[in-house]
This record gives C-alpha cells, structure tokens and sequence, in this order.
C-alpha cells in the first residue's frame, strides 16, 4: 500500500488529506479564526454539580460550560482512589468527588458539537512521537494496533524500565520497531512539558487555559508521519520549514520525503482531492461493482444502507449479493474515516440467508477497519440482520465542518412544493437547497 499526506496551507484554514492506494481516506480541516479545544489543558472552576446526571459543569472560559462525568472525575492514580472510596464508601456519585466553586485541571476530550459543549477528563494525557505520558496514572500499556506479541512484550519491558515513578507510560503505534534511546527522548521531552505545565497550574487567574496543544500541521507529523508514509507534500514553503524544523527533533530519517508543491495552482486539485470532498459529502456512495450506499446522519445516529444498483451479477443472486456487501464493508470502512463519523453506526446490508456469508462479510468490515486509528467497535447482527457498531466521535463530523444548515428548509434538506406554498402564502420565490 502506498501512502501519502497532502498539506494544504490556506490564508483561512488548513487542510490535511491522508491518501491511501490513490484514494483519499481521511481529511482534516482547522480554520485559522477558530480555537480548537481537542488535547488543550485548562484550569477551570466547577459551576454546578447534577448528581441526577452524574455529572458537573466546569467554566474553562468558553463560550459554552464543558461537561466533566464522574468516571472521568474519578482519580486514576490508585492511591488517591482509595483514600477517597474510604471517605465516601465504594460507589463514588459525582458531589463526592466535586463541588461548586471548587478549582480543577481538566483536558478537553471531545469538541463542543452541537449544543453540547466540549467534553473534559480529569485523566491527563501528553502524546509525544512514541509515547504517551499520563502524569497522574501509575501504569503502562501497548497500543492495540500493534499485534506482533514479541513485540509487545519487548516495548512492554523497555517502557517499564523507564517509566517515571508515580506516573504512566503507554507506547504508541509509532513506537513499533524503536529502541530504548528514542523512547528516552521523547521521555525526557513530555517530562519537561509537564513540569511547565505543572508551574503554570499553580498561579493565575482562574479559568485559564495552561496548555494548547500542538496546530494541525504539526500534529500531523507528530501522529500521522511514520515510516509507511511515501511522501509528504506540502505547498507552503514557510510552513515546510516548520515541518522540517520538527522532524529534526522527532525523525529525521523521515525528512527525504517531505516535498515542496510548487506548481502555480491548487495542491488538492492537482491529486484530485476537491472530487473525493464532494463525494464524501454526498449522500448517494457509488460502489466500483455498480452497488452504492446510502449514508443518512441523525442526532442518535447514522444509518448506512447498501444497494446493488446497476450491478446484476454473475451465476446466481446469493453470489451478486455477497459480493456487493465485501465491496460495501470496505467502502464503508473507508467513508467512516473520511467523513468523521462517530457515535453509534447501524449499517443494512443486502439480506444474506448463509450465515457463513453473514460472518465473511462482518470480518471485512472488521478486517477494513483496522486501519483507522480512531477506537471502533463491531458489535454484530440484531434481530433484524443489521450491523450495530460503535465508533468513537472527537471532533464534528466533515458535513458539519462544510455545511450548515439552510434557512428556508430548516435542516430538512428539502422545501414545499408549489401547491403547499400557495396554501401556506409563502414567498414564490424561496431559496432551493
């Protein structure tokens, strides 16, 4: 598989695209204007504490209050665990842990979507280029995604050997391959960021912000440059130097393939990115065999019907059907990655009566979903024969980034037809969506 990052350095925004085989698997955009909350360390005041929803509203001074639950209250560091279950005995409720008024450092988890806002934990986390240091946890793990069972043992044994005292250490995906004098490193990097951290925890006024976390650019390198990216190819030439400026200190092995794009027009267009953007946000996914999907969103959820369409098949229907449903697990995979889609996913494949026909095509779906590196779950078949999955939601999808909602339709997508206008006295002339 080749694999390439696209940057595109605008006067608003930013854009990243991830391109996996020549197909555009994952795009982020950070508008310049906006503030982005994801990873960004606060010290915020408790507003109010609602023990009926286990849950407390922290001023971190946005706009809106950010939301903290008690399993994200509750201290990771054991120690501080017990002394408060011996307090306020074994179910620990949210006023046990918080009250009003009350000062405490909080990270963001989750943007503000919606008329939510942003979703906090007590939990800290400061990701470095192959680890993750929690400063008030005591433990160490393996990222999942790396499978090779010596080579977890082997991080394992490096990681519990340099692990800080008091605090804990996970290895990334990155770090698959590494010895122990990059791990060091990036160590002694994240210890020295808390330890700034920390002194700015101690003074100032409070809500205040005490740690932003890195610009999508930079993220990028940190998170998504690693030794199966082919090229790197950016169109700003100040911004290149950013990059190289980082990979200096992160991995410079990797700074031959970072390209400058200078071709007097658009990066996106010239790889062809702006086509694969509106398909992402259609409704209608055409499959290659013919087939296509239906992706439609709602509050609670997203639906995903799959069709054969245009495709007729071969021998016989069983045949046409699965093959429609590999080739739509797939896309599938890929259009969750790409449009951002998190929460809770039900997906109508074509009815299949072998269950074994049923289960080679969950374990594509499965097998497809291993590349994306946001937590998924597939639960299985319902009662009905459709697929109920999970995906783990971070930012706003890429339809609410792009669009909004129209004024004359309301959100509904559609407006009232010529004969309802009259009776209702509308304007003749009413925007179409």
């Amino acid at each position: 598989m080749t694999s390439k990052i696209l940057v595109d350095v605008g006067p608003r925004e930013n854009r990243v695209a991830l391109v996996e085989d020549n197909e555009l698997v994952e795009l982020y955009i950070e508008r310049l204007v906006g503030d982005r909350l994801v990873g960004n360390i606060y010290r915020g005041k408790v507003c109010s504490v609602l023990q009926g929803m286990q849950a407390a509203f922290i001023d971190i001074g946005y706009e809106r209050n950010a939301f903290l639950y008690v399993a994200d209250a509750i201290p990771e560091n054991e120690n501080e665990k017990d002394k408060l279950i011996k307090r306020k005995g074994n179910k620990l409720a949210i006023n046990d842990i918080l009250k009003p008024g009350q000062e405490i450092t909080v990270q963001v988890v989750k943007e503000s979507i919606d008329n939510k806002g942003p979703r906090l934990t007590t939990h800290l986390t400061l990701p470095g280029r192959y680890l993750v240091l929690l400063p008030y946890a005591d433990y160490t793990g393996v990222s999942r995604r790396i499978e090779d069972e010596e080579e977890r043992k082997r991080l394992k044994h490096i990681i519990e050997k340099i692990k800080p005292e008091g605090m804990g250490i996970i290895a990334r995906t990155a770090a698959e391959g590494k010895d122990e004098y990059e791990f060091v490193n990036d160590l002694n990097f994240l210890k020295k960021l808390w330890h700034t951290i920390s002194q700015r925890e101690q003074k100032g006024n409070v809500p205040r912000c005490i740690y932003t976390d890195l610009d999508l650019v930079s993220r990028t390198v940190r998170d998504m440059f690693t030794a199966d990216i082919g090229r790197f190819i950016i169109n700003d030439l100040k911004t290149a130097q950013k990059v190289m400026d980082l990979l200096d200190i992160i991995s410079p092995s990797l700074k031959s393939r970072v390209e400058y794009f200078d071709k007097g027009y658009g990066l996106f267009d010239y790889y062809g990115i702006g086509t694969e953007i509106l398909r992402a946000l259609s409704k209608k996914v055409w499959l290659k065999c013919g087939g296509y999907l239906i992706i439609e969103a709602t509050e609670a959820l997203t639906v995903i019907d799959v069709n054969t369409g245009k495709y007729v098949g071969g021998k016989n229907l069983e045949e046409t059907v699965v093959r429609t449903n590999l080739e739509a697990a797939a896309e599938i995979a890929r259009q969750l990655r790409l449009r951002d889609i998190g929460g809770i996913i039900i997906i109508d494949f074509i009815d299949m009566y072998e269950q074994e026909h049923q289960q080679l095509v969950i374990n594509e779906l499965k097998k497809a979903l291993k590349k994306d590196r946001t937590k998924t779950a597939v639960i299985g078949l319902t009662g009905l024969g459709l697929v109920e999955m999970t995906r783990k939601k971070v930012r706003q999808p890429l339809d609410s980034i792009m669009y909004t909602d129209c004024p004359n339709c309301h959100g509904t997508g559609k407006i009232l037809n010529e004969s309802q206008m009259q009776i209702k006295e509308i304007d003749s002339n009413p925007l179409v969506c």
